[in-house]
């Protein structure tokens, strides 16, 4: 498992992260200012700013190496954008998540008291359908109730995955091992992501649909909704999260 810069720190959560549906957007980068946490500059790839619309699935998900009865295995989708932190000569490049929306609350309430994360818990489903023969078909489906209809992310894919080559747009959004939260008190926390790279499934097809405004901000939802600069499917594999720390 890759380490993520640095002295190892305490995992505070230890998951599976399984067949991640990314769907990838150009955007303005002065509409991302206001979530660039204090300490870190936005991230850029080949000078162009992105979000991404990401599902996946957790599995075997523990806190502090405890499993939690009926909250164990279930799917995230999380809208997030790209910053980069300079310490000391290296660059710590992380996720700051915009809305992470989960299926109960208390895996809400968990993620808002330990990181201040910005978690929304609502009903959700999943579909995961990968052929039986090496190289055929594979499709994912993460979905959300709001206002009572259904959205979500949807993702196809045939082939192999192949592993993830360096200096490209899917290691830039795959690779960013560190993440960063604004507190309430305006200061920043940081904590690391370790885990392997993966290998992508490029997408045959990729949309995310529904009413987006009842769980983004107005302004990212119009971005998202148009079709997505690049998507791809990531096979996944057993992840680890640091406890916060102030920055």
């Amino acid at each position: 498992m890759a380490a993520a810069g640095g002295a190892a720190r305490r995992v505070f959560l230890s998951a599976a992260w399984r067949q991640l549906a990314m769907l990838n957007y150009r955007v303005d980068a002065a509409l991302l200012a206001p979530y660039v946490p204090r300490g870190t500059t936005l991230d850029l790839w080949r000078g162009d700013a992105f979000v991404s619309v990401v599902g996946l699935l957790f599995d075997d998900t523990r806190v502090l190496g405890v499993p939690i009865p009926f909250h164990i295995t279930f799917p995230e989708i999380n809208l997030r954008c790209y910053v980069r932190r300079e310490v000391g000569g290296e660059t710590r490049r992380g996720v700051v998540f915009v809305r992470e929306l989960v299926p109960r609350a208390a895996i809400a309430l968990v993620a808002k008291l330990a990181y201040n994360e910005p978690y929304r818990a609502l009903r959700m489903r999943r579909r995961i359908a990968m052929a039986a023969e090496p190289g055929g078909s594979v499709s994912v489906d993460y979905e959300w109730m709001a206002g009572g209809a259904w959205s979500g992310v949807h993702v196809a894919a045939r082939g192999r995955p192949t592993p993830i080559a360096p200096d490209t747009e899917e290691e830039f959004v795959t690779h960013h091992l560190w993440g960063y939260t604004p507190q309430r008190d305006g200061s920043t926390v940081e904590y690391s992501v370790a885990h392997p790279r993966w290998n992508v499934w490029q997408a045959t097809s990729a949309r995310l649909d529904g009413d987006l405004t009842r769980v983004y901000p107005p302004e990212l939802a119009r971005v998202i909704s148009r079709a997505p600069d690049s998507a791809f499917l990531a096979d996944g594999s057993d992840v680890t999260v640091s406890f916060p720390e102030k920055i």
